[in-house]
């Protein structure tokens, strides 16, 4: 705990310091950064848990254009930007800051044809960092705020005749400038704080679809047994329309389950297969809107049949259980950034090696930290077997911390405005719906390291009345709050660098699920492989791999120690470098392991057994 301390010091030392910097406009590229075909970025499918053939990808060359924040639309534009890639990105065409004085402007002109215009046709956004306002040949359609959550628009009424329609947003994001969630984007990057991310991150499609459509789906697994329960949300004037359900198993259809609109759809599956780590076992999904028995829609999903539970061991202590069997959890700090794209990856491609580079590695969990991935991301963890802890991420970051970090005490939540209370709210809730589909997540953060922490029984009790299949660790490494001889949430969470420690099983007796939030951080700058060229950071830094890797060894041992007397999981940071970060598993491009992968997942299976 004294070390982590001691390291915010520095952090913050290193931070009054800094002056505001440029952008780094020769930034490392990763391999997949030439395979970026600016036309036609990121093509691939952007919402696996729902499927329709009929959609456009509107990835690509658009104008843009950067104004004073409060001026009309511009008559005139800058250039071209590649959309998804964030303004500031180098893979954007652009690499130019915006700031919260200033808006940017995107246009596109779009074609839409008869055909595809005989029902409704849907503009979706994968995300749009921090407010979107979205007009269709000069008419506002709608306004968005949260650079997270997906969000669409039925753009049909607005459409002009003819093919040729204009699409244009305005963006205005404050970054660190303002109370909303932004994870770790400031003006002013530096030591753990990286580049801002304005605008359009993830993939913008067009979907065609009848008047009468399925609009959602909530896919909830039952294990005990061995059921789905399926609840459409439905876009349907009047009339009797039901939803019929068909699951296949490689193919084979193994159950059918119908249901009236409105009612939810009880699916069994016979002799039910679960999902894990070892065995990532899903079924497909073929989801019928009926009228009569007329096909009205159709779309194709998926589902996975696991439970995540609070389990007990021989000593009365707490521990996680899926699907009824104790299992440690593992994994890296997992950040989610690129050196050419920021918060988003190159290509679809780059966005899996992560997650199987982590799980060749030997680790069973990622913890996505104080950000969002786009939803290809999760269905790769669903794939491949990968546990998921999801961080809210963090905004309106006053700290206020406990002396001892990791203990809470009365009167140490920040205030929040209510504005800034709205929109947290607000965000979190759209985040756990758009997610909730993934089996890979089994854990939701609401908060990390008190950033921005405030009235923490409150939201962590919403989180878990609103979601109860999940664990819930209230405040990752930030202030925990007592209830008579409980903390609040399932997990009591504490952060300590460089070497592993857990919290004391006798401070609140055996109520609450022990884990690590985060440790490690051994850092090792590769040459030629770096953000910056010197005054690179880690939390202990190394001179090479072989150092590095004793040091890790050594840290294993510690742990495993530590699994015996009540610790439940424990998260090593990090996956990669971040910017001047270089306590990665792999350099910032992607391009070095730094560690053995054999050797470390032959040693991170004594960590499970």
């Amino acid at each position: 705990m004294k070390n982590t301390i001691l390291a915010l010091l520095l952090i913050f030392s290193l931070g009054l310091m800094a002056k505001a910097q440029e952008l780094n406009t020769n930034p490392i590229l990763s391999p997949w950064a030439e395979k970026v075909d600016p036309s036609k970025p990121l093509p691939d499918y952007p919402r696996p848990q729902m499927v329709r053939d009929n959609w456009t990808n509107l990835n690509g060359p658009w104008d843009y254009a950067i104004v004073e924040k409060g001026s009309s639309k511009p008559n005139s534009f800058q250039g071209k930007i590649t959309v998804p890639y964030p303004v500031e990105s180098y893979l954007s065409a652009v690499m130019k800051p915006v700031g919260a004085s200033n808006e940017l402007w995107y246009r596109k002109s779009i074609q839409i044809s008869n055909d595809q215009r005989k029902g409704r046709v849907l503009l979706h956004f994968g995300a749009v960092d921090w407010e979107a306002e979205v007009f269709i040949n000069g008419q506002t359609i709608g306004k968005h705020q949260g650079g997270y959550d997906p969000f669409s628009f039925d753009i049909t009424d607005y459409l002009s005749k003819g093919q040729n329609q204009e699409l244009a947003v305005r963006v205005w994001d404050p970054s660190d400038e303002g109370p909303q969630p932004r994870g770790k984007q400031v003006n002013r990057p530096r030591g753990i704080w990286y580049t801002p991310v304005t605008g359009i991150w993830q993939t913008v499609w067009m979907e065609y679809v009848p008047e009468n459509y399925i609009a959602g789906l909530k896919v909830s697994p039952d294990w005990d047994n061995g059921t789905f329960k399926i609840l459409p949300d439905l876009n349907v004037g009047q009339g009797d329309f039901k939803v019929a359900v068909s699951a296949f198993d490689k193919g084979d259809l193994v159950g059918q389950a119908e249901a009236f609109s409105g009612k939810p759809i009880i699916l069994k599956i016979p002799d039910p297969k679960s999902w894990s780590p070892e065995h990532p076992h899903l079924y497909d999904f073929q989801v019928r809107l009926m009228r009569g028995n007329r096909v009205v829609d159709e779309v194709k999903s998926y589902g996975a049949l696991r439970k995540i539970t609070i389990s007990y061991d021989e000593n009365g202590m707490q521990r996680m259980a899926l699907n009824g069997e104790t299992l440690f959890q593992y994994g890296p700090l997992d950040q989610g950034w690129w050196p050419d794209g920021l918060y988003t990856a190159p290509t679809d491609e780059a966005l899996l090696f992560d997650i199987e580079k982590t799980k060749d590695l030997g680790f069973n969990m990622i913890r996505k930290h104080v950000k969002v991935e786009p939803a290809r991301w999760y269905y790769h963890c669903d794939r491949l077997g990968m546990l998921v802890w999801q961080d809210m991420p963090s905004g309106d970051m006053g700290n206020v911390w406990e002396p001892k970090p990791g203990i809470y005490r009365k009167g140490l939540d920040r205030e929040r405005s209510p504005e800034s209370e709205a929109i947290f709210r607000k965000e979190w809730k759209a985040i756990i719906d758009a997610f909730y589909h993934f089996p890979s997540i089994v854990v939701w953060v609401p908060f990390n390291e008190a950033w921005g922490q405030f009235k923490t029984k409150e939201i962590t009790e919403w989180t878990q009345a609103y979601d109860p299949s999940r664990l819930v660790n209230s405040a990752s490494g930030g202030n925990f709050e007592l209830e008579g001889n409980k903390l609040v949430g399932d997990i009591f969470d504490v952060h300590n660098y460089p070497d592993p420690v857990m919290p004391s099983p006798d401070l609140f007796g055996k109520v609450n699920i022990l884990v690590l939030g985060e440790y490690g951080g051994l850092g090792l700058p590769i040459e030629g492989h770096t953000w910056q060229e010197k005054d690179n950071w880690g939390y202990q830094s190394f001179k090479n791999e072989e150092e590095l890797w004793a040091r890790y060894q050594r840290l294993i041992g510690d742990l495993k120690f530590l699994i015996p007397k009540g610790l439940a999981a424990a998260v090593y940071t990090q996956t990669t470098d971040v910017e001047v970060e270089v306590n990665g598993l792999m350099t910032y491009d992607r391009k070095v392991i730094k560690f053995p992968a054999e050797a470390m997942r032959k040693l991170h299976k004594g960590l499970y057994e």
